[in-house]
């Protein structure tokens, strides 16, 4: 059984920072792809940053320039830092991780959530 558990969500004022992290734990023998989605009240889930096992990125436009993915594969971690906080990054944010495991093959993992608040 595999799980992702998030941690580092928080309040925090306009142009504040905080860093996102996701350890994957459990039967994992390897991991592909892990990113970061987040859900605002009302809206559809989106992706914020993703990042391969090999290291490629990729990040939604609204975050470009803001936002860094990062990863340390010996510790099956995933990070986000976030800088420049706007109101409009308010949401759930959500680790996700395609990871192959033994008994699975490979399948999408999602952690619970964390929630990122940014108000003055």
């Amino acid at each position: 059984q595999v799980q992702l558990v998030e941690s580092g969500g928080g309040l925090v004022q306009p142009g504040g920072s905080l860093r996102l992290s996701c350890a994957a734990s459990g039967s994992i023998f390897h991991i592909h792809a892990m990113g970061w989605y987040r859900q605002a009240p009302g809206k559809q889930r989106e992706l914020v940053a993703a990042i391969t096992s090999g290291g490629s990125t990729n990040y939604a436009d609204s975050v470009k320039g803001r936002f860094t993915i990062s990863r340390d594969n010996a510790k099956n971690t995933v990070y986000l830092q976030m800088n420049s906080l706007k109101p409009e990054d308010t949401a759930v944010y959500y680790c996700n991780a395609e990871i192959w495991t033994v008994v699975a093959g490979t399948s999408d993992y999602w952690g619970q959530g964390t929630q990122v608040t940014v108000s003055s």
